[in-house]
């Protein structure tokens, strides 16, 4: 492997930084969206059990899953003192692009290595074959064989591994775009169950957490 990596030309460098920051991307987005996949659904089934029969209880457990970023979501509404249904809206609305936008952490990262690893590569390409045209005027005999060899060389390793980097790249990136838009759905179903349910008890005159609290106190 180092000697297949050496055989790539300095383009190899450039192309090892990209790898290894996707990775890392890579790596950390799937922590990320397994943690947050694993117990989403049951949590919001919950919150919205309890928001049914009581706003009250379904703030508490909203806080108790206030760390992940659906909690965050349920939560921003119902901790209001009381609001008015379009601000009750409004809230769920605000909450929604705040934590939908912080999904997509990364994803800048992801689309600059797509689009410049195969430019790596192809610049590889060009420069290994340069080299290699070069040498064949350069070097008579067997030294001339030697450094053609290693220009086509250069060549296609700069142009596979960025292709290779690149390919492996836009896989995962297009998972996590498909989970973020599972997550955009998700987040509409839920906030507009939300939104309906507190509607309802806004008509009938049933008290809110934050009234209950004051009223408590």
């Amino acid at each position: 492997m180092p000697a297949l990596f050496e055989a790539g030309g300095p383009l190899m460098w450039p192309l090892l930084l990209l790898s290894v920051l996707a990775l890392a991307t890579i790596l950390e987005r799937l922590w990320f969206w397994g943690i947050l996949l694993a117990g989403e659904k049951p949590a919001i089934a919950r919150v919205l059990a309890a928001a049914r029969s009581n706003l009250a209880e379904a703030h508490t457990e909203a806080q108790a899953i206030a760390h992940t970023p659906v909690g965050r979501f349920l939560l921003a509404p119902l901790a209001l003192p009381d609001p008015e249904p379009e601000t009750f809206t409004l809230a769920l609305e605000s909450a929604a692009d705040a934590e939908l936008m912080a999904m997509l952490k990364g994803d800048k990262l992801l689309e600059g290595t797509i689009a410049l690893a195969p430019l790596l590569g192809l610049l590889g390409t060009v420069t290994g074959l340069i080299s290699a045209f070069q040498a064949t005027g350069w070097n008579p005999g067997a030294a001339r064989g030697n450094a053609l060899t290693s220009g086509l060389a250069e060549a296609l390793i700069t142009t596979a591994a960025g292709l290779g980097i690149a390919i492996v790249t836009l896989t995962f990136h297009r998972i996590f775009l498909a989970w973020h838009g599972q997550q955009v759905r998700l987040f509409q179903r839920t906030g507009n169950e939300l939104e309906l349910i507190y509607r309802l008890t806004w008509q009938h005159g049933a008290p809110t957490a934050q009234s209950e609290n004051v009223h408590h106190a």
